[in-house]
Parts: structure tokens; sequence; C-alpha cells
């Protein structure tokens, strides 16, 4: 989904004209935008939250030429997926009511590969 199909589904939604649902939409991210220049952290529940992480100085290479470079100091915005949201997305629809699915078929734990190993001392 990209920020015109958010604003279409808005306005379908709640019945709201595609110029209120786009000034809706634009206020939120615009406000999430700030938030994160001001260093604030972002948590909506049951979705996620944002922060700024920040990264020191290095030197980097240029990938065309090998020639080093120095980066600065910089902070990049992070997304932290919340409990609620990938449990949903993980189980398919609603997770209250969802089945916690089997694991993918040849996939292995580290104790199913222990216990079938020849040196295991179980056997």
């Amino acid at each position: 989904m990209n920020k015109s199909e958010l604003i279409q589904a808005l306005a379908e939604r709640h019945n709201l004209p595609l110029i209120k649902a786009e000034k809706v939409v634009n206020l939120i991210f615009d406000q999430m935008v700030e938030a994160l220049k001001n260093n604030e952290r972002i948590e909506i529940r049951g979705f996620g939250s944002f922060e700024n992480r920040y990264y020191g100085a290095y030197t980097g290479r240029n990938p065309k030429t090998g020639e080093a470079i120095s980066v600065a100091n910089k902070r990049l915005p992070f997304f932290k997926v919340g409990k609620e949201l990938k449990e949903r997305v993980n189980l398919g629809g609603d997770a209250k009511d969802a089945q916690p699915r089997s694991p993918v078929a040849g996939s292995s734990t580290a104790a199913q590969i222990a216990a079938e190993s020849p040196d295991s001392p179980e056997k």
C-alpha cells in the first residue's frame, strides 16, 4: 500500500472527500516527522514504535572508485513492530481467534537435530 492508496481507503471507509482524507494523512505523517526531528519516540500501541538510532562517524569506500570517504555521525529512524501487529501478520487475521501455525515442513529445531544426530547420547 502506498500513500495514495491509504488516502483512498480512508476516504472510502469514513465517507470523506479525498482532499480531507489527504489532509488527515499528511497531518499524521508531518507530526511523526516533527517528533523524530525533535528526538521524540513515537509509540502506537498494538502497531509499533519509531525512534532514532545513532550511528558514529566511520570511513567508508566509494563503490565506483574505491576511494576512502568520511561518513559523518548520523541518526536514522528505526521502526520496531508491536507484539499485536506481529501476531496478526504471522497468524493471518485476528490474532485472538487464530491458531498457531505448525512449523514449516523440513525445518528442525536444535533439539530435533541433536536427537537425530548419530553421536547423540540418547541413541
